[in-house]
Formats: structure tokens, C-alpha cells, sequence
């Protein structure tokens, strides 16, 4: 049986288990992986594999007796693995709002945490976060900042990046953010995933740290529509002790063939032209699915935009946090103390008129809802690398959620999908597009299936899902190399590559058609990958993004009897890579047992070079 999925959508993880994979087997073996491959800043917590194997065990029996209608019914995501923002209670385990200081045990599990577990999905951890919500970048953290899935010198997005990240990479299968300003969706745009940020008060916040209460949505990522849609459903459910908690009316019916979007005149992209780009060819493929473009007028959307960071709504996050921030400034965030506490000096008065003028907004703004179906606009209108947010902490947050704070304020929903895969302007590094659909609260069922289509089209073109399956542009002068040896990050030979300009972009497996063998010599100690239709086991690699002006200055390098060939990954899809005949000497040891040569030199190798 081939590892667990490496793109592990609802679909992939089901199909894997009627093959006759093993739950508890593939489930530890991916939470191995993530311990192994996972970058630093991206999880908080992470549950211990004997807890999961526990837990398996748990579903099992629960279901032994069940007819299998039942038990779908009953566990439908069974199996499936998820993550949740280190701002939601899980019963037994540290909630931090990734501040160790204001760390607590929890001694109940949210409210809609616990729903995903009845469903019978599994926790494989808990991940970071810009410190109390507060940021759309990824980096406002004291766990590190969290890298983009895609080129870890950028980042994720925030506030829910390690949520994101992790669904990119294939570690799970779903997560949940929260969103107040964007925080799920900016960063699954940055990620190539679906982001959905349902209506206020479907998805319930007991059990979450509050950041705006009266703004705050939880969010969910996925890699696909469809998997968005399953996740809410099973999630979604009244919440008596929840006083934000509401029900949504019946579902608005989808849209034809025909339909009408929303589109602002003038966009700011700050001056990223590739993005701008980006987003007419999103115009454009709405527009082949049927779509009209309807000009808006985006003033009142920006006016409520800046409500969120330069009014009173401030003074909730104030209202909530501030006495701890107060308190305790050597433990928080600079940025996030500063934010926080400067709310303070909002008067009653100054949020009363600002509810007053946030309901005629939403007056206006209903007005274009009877033009256009759906609204749509770019996630993010850039993206930055972590140094250049940490050389403008504020100027770049704020520029990030250009075409996100507004939502919750204005009570729309929306859903992030991914476009495209563009170069960041003068660079060879193609980083997430996405764009974002909105329309007035309860119109999830709608935007979801919308979403979809538009998705399904960029698919088509060549988009992959999150980051296991998307690649470079095909003119990025970019290409994907595997690596299963010495080149491996953190490995003697690692530094060779980086020089080249070569990027991390994923942990994978190779299919099951593959022998690794040890190569004659000494320090480092290298294998060799070797091509086996008979009798081969699937290898852990690392595929690299590698610039192609430099891949011959590195294959120059590699010495016989090493070559540039093709490998065959777990999911079908093949990647360049360094491989060797099957001529190779009779005594080069197998070492094809260790399924990793990271993992033979922690047992055995590192000993034998010495």
C-alpha cells in the first residue's frame, strides 16, 4: 500500500482507505512527517502520535458495529486529519494566542472543534498565529514566523498562518482559522487554497480567544470547494452558549449560466504589476463562465475597510485582551501592544457613531448586491517577504488587508479561491494569486459552488492544489527537483543547492517503484535512488524550486554515477530528479528499509561516517 496521500483532499484520503490503507498506521506515519518535514514557526502544538494512534483506535470501535450507512451518517469525515489555530480550546491542551505568557490549560474543547471530532475527524495538532489575532502577516509571533508554503523567505499571512501553511503542505486535510480583518483568507490566498469566511455567527466562537467578538468569524481551509463545503456543514450547528451564535435562513439557489459580478474601477495593487495581471485574467475566466462585470464604486467598502484599524473597533480588541496586554507588555508582541493598546483612547461616543455609520454603509452597499450577484476583488493586492514586513510592520499589514477588512464589518461572507501562480515582479519566484467572492451573509452554498467553478477552470490551466501540487509557472525559469539524500535541508550538501537560488518547496514521497542504495565512498555519505518496477517501496524526497539558469552549474557537481532523470512521486505526477541505473555494484547496501536517508543517518549513518 502506497503512503498516505501527499495532497490529502477529502476524495484523495477516502479513495486511500478503500484501497485498503490502514488509519492508524497512515495516520502516525504522517504525524512522523510532521515532526520530520514541518519548517519552524508553523505549529504550536502537536498531538502525540500514541494519542492518535488512540484516538484511531477509538473511531474504530465506534464503528465496528455500525452498518455502513450509519456510519456515514454518523463519522463524515471519519479518518480525516485537521489542525486548528492556537486560539481554540482543545480539551487537555495549552491555548496560547501564541503568547506563552497568557497560556492556559483548557479543560473543554470549542464548541465547533468538538463538532469536527463527533464527525470523527482527527487532531493532528495545533498551529501558530500573529500573537491575540492581531495581523495579516504571519509574523507577529514569539513561536517564529510562519514561512509561505511555497518560498519560505515570504510569508504565510496572518493571523491564521500556521493553519494555512499546513493544509498547503498536505499535512492535513482541513483547518480552521479565525478571521476578523482577513486572517482566513489573505493567508489562503498566499497558500493556493480555499478559504472560506462564512456569515457571522454560523460557526460557533465558544471556546476561541476573542479578538473583535462582534466581527469574529471562524474560518476554514481547504484545498477544494467541495472540502470547504463538507467541513461547514459538519461544523456548523447553533450554539446555545454562544450569544453570537445564529442560524442561517434556507440556502440561496446557485447561479445559472448566467450571472453578474461586482468589480471596483480602480484597483491598487501596490505596484505589483504581475498581480494586477493576475486579477484580469481572473476577470476574464469569470467572465467565460458566463459572468457580466459590473462596475462599483468602491468608496463606501474602503471607508468601512479602515473602520477596522483606524477607528473604534479597535477598542473591542481593547475590551477583551487589553488588561492582560497592559499588564504585561514584555510578553506581547511590540506591534500587537502597540495596536492594542492604543484603542484606548476611543470614547463611547466615538463607537456609537461608528455603529450609526456601519449600518448606513451597510445600506449603500446593499444597493450593489441588487446589481451584481456576487462581488468579486484580489485577496491581497501584494505579498512581502518576512525581512521587509519586519523593516515595516504596519505599512505592510495594512496594505494586506486592502481588500479584506471591510467583509465582517459590512456582514458579507466570502470565500478566497486560487487564480494563478504568478513571478513576483524582478524575481524568479512564482508565489499564490488568489481572488475573493463576496456576497450579503448566508450566501455560503452559493459563493462555495461559484468558487468551484471558477477553480475548476484554473485547474484546467495548469493550477494545482495547495502546495504538494502546484508548480512554478511554466515561464518562471523555474523547475522542480527532487532531492533524497546529502542535498536535503539540514544535510552536509544542502548549501550546494541553496547557492544555486533553489527554494524548499515540499516534503514528498516517491511512488512505491524505488530501491535506495548506498554509494561507494566516504563523508558524506550518499545514496542513490534507483528505479525498481518489481519489489520497490516508496522514498521520502524533498522537491526543491531550482532556478534553470543554474541547474547544469549544479548537475556539474554531481558525480557519477549520479544523473538528471525523471521520478515518479506518490501522487502520479513526475519531477526531475538525481537518479541512478540499476547497474550499480552488487555490494552498495540496501538501505531502502529506512523509507528515508534523513532517517538511516539518525539510526545508523551518522556513526558510519565518522
Amino acid at each position: 500500500m502506497t503512503s498516505f496521500p501527499s495532497c490529502p483532499t477529502l476524495s484523495a484520503v477516502r479513495e486511500w482507505y478503500a484501497q485498503g490503507g490502514d488509519p492508524e498506521q497512515g495516520l502516525c506515519a504522517l504525524a512522523r512527517r510532521i515532526r520530520r518535514d514541518s519548517a519552524n514557526g508553523v505549529w504550536i502544538t502537536l498531538i502525540d502520535e500514541n494519542d492518535i494512534r488512540e484516538r484511531v483506535r477509538e473511531l474504530k470501535a465506534a464503528c465496528a458495529t455500525l452498518p455502513e450507512e450509519e456510519r456515514r451518517a454518523r463519522y463524515p469525515l471519519l479518518g480525516i486529519p485537521f489542525a486548528v489555530k492556537d486560539n481554540m480550546d482543545v480539551a487537555g491542551k495549552e491555548t496560547t494566542a501564541a503568547c506563552p505568557a497568557y497560556a492556559y490549560a483548557a479543560t473543554s474543547t470549542a464548541f465547533v472543534v468538538q463538532r469536527l471530532l463527533d464527525a470523527g475527524a482527527v487532531l493532528m495538532g495545533k498551529t501558530n498565529m500573529d500573537q491575540f489575532a492581531t495581523g495579516l502577516v504571519g509574523v507577529r509571533s514569539p513561536y517564529g514566523a510562519c514561512p509561505n508554503s511555497f518560498d519560505g523567505s515570504y510569508i504565510s499571512g496572518g493571523s491564521s498562518s500556521g493553519s494555512a501553511h499546513v493544509v498547503a503542505k498536505g499535512y492535513v486535510s482541513f483547518s480552521l482559522g479565525t478571521d476578523t480583518a482577513g486572517s482566513g483568507r489573505v493567508p489562503a490566498a498566499l497558500n493556493n487554497l480555499v478559504g472560506l469566511k462564512p456569515s457571522h455567527g454560523l460557526l460557533s466562537t465558544s471556546g476561541v480567544v476573542p479578538a473583535c467578538p462582534s466581527l469574529d468569524c471562524v474560518s476554514v481551509f481547504a484545498l477544494t470547494c467541495e472540502d470547504a463545503s463538507e467541513v461547514f456543514q459538519a461544523a456548523q450547528a447553533p450554539d446555545d452558549g454562544d450569544v453570537w451564535s445564529r442560524e442561517a435562513p434556507s440556502s440561496a439557489a446557485p447561479l445559472g449560466d448566467a450571472f453578474t459580478f461586482g468589480v471596483p474601477e480602480h484597483l491598487d495593487f501596490c505596484g505589483n504589476e504581475a498581480w494586477e495581471a493576475a486579477f484580469r485574467d481572473a476577470v476574464a475566466r469569470l467572465e467565460s463562465l458566463g459572468g457580466t462585470a459590473v462596475p462599483v464604486d468602491y468608496a463606501p467598502y474602503r471607508e468601512a475597510a479602515n473602520m477596522l484599524y483606524f477607528g473604534p473597533y479597535l477598542a473591542e480588541r481593547m475590551a477583551v485582551v487589553g488588561d492582560f496586554v497592559e499588564k504585561h507588555p514584555e510578553c506581547c508582541d511590540a506591534t500587537v501592544h502597540n495596536i492594542i493598546c492604543g484603542a484606548s483612547h476611543w470614547t463611547a461616543v466615538d463607537t456609537f457613531r461608528t455603529i450609526y455609520r456601519t449600518l448606513e454603509l451597510r445600506q449603500v452597499v446593499a444597493q450593489d448586491f441588487r446589481r451584481a450577484d456576487v462581488l468579486l476583488l484580489p485577496t491581497a493586492p501584494t505579498t512581502y517577504t518576512i525581512d521587509a514586513v519586519r523593516r515595516d510592520p504596519l505599512r505592510t499589514n495594512v496594505n494586506m488587508g486592502t481588500y479584506t477588512n471591510f467583509v465582517n464589518i459590512l456582514d458579507l461572507c466570502a470565500v478566497a479561491v486560487p487564480s494563478s501562480v504568478p513571478l513576483m515582479p524582478g524575481t524568479d519566484v512564482a508565489m499564490p494569486f488568489g481572488v475573493t467572492l463576496m456576497a450579503p451573509a448566508f450566501s455560503e452554498a452559493r459563493l462555495l459552488n461559484l468558487a468551484s467553478r471558477f477553480h475548476a477552470a484554473a485547474r484546467k490551466e495548469g493550477l494545482g492544489l495547495g502546495a504538494t501540487e502546484a508548480t512554478p509557472s511554466a515561464d518562471s525559469g523555474s523547475l522542480l527537483l527532487a532531492v533524497g539524500g546529502a542535498h536535503m535541508s539540514g544535510m552536509p550538501l544542502c548549501r550546494e543547492l541553496e547557492s544555486t537560488g533553489a527554494s524548499f518547496a515540499f516534503a514528498a514521497s516517491t511512488a512505491p517503484h524505488y530501491r535506495m542504495k548506498l554509494l561507494p565512498g566516504g563523508a558524506p555519505l550518499r545514496p542513490a535512488i534507483v528505479r525498481m518496477e518489481k519489489e520497490g517501496v516508496p522514498i521520502q524526497v524533498e522537491v526543491w524550486s531550482i532556478p534553470r539558469s543554474a541547474v547544469g552549474v549544479f548537475l556539474e557537481r554531481i558525480p557519477a554515477p549520479l544523473g538528471l532523470g525523471s521520478v515518479e512521486l506518490s501522487d502520479g505526477s513526475w519531477v526531475k530528479g538525481f537518479i541512478c541505473g540499476a547497474n550499480l555494484s552488487g555490494d552498495a547496501r540496501d538501505i531502502s528499509e529506512f523509507g528515508s536517508f534523513r532517517v538511516f543517518m539518525e539510526q545508523e549513518g551518522n556513526a558510519a561516517s565518522k
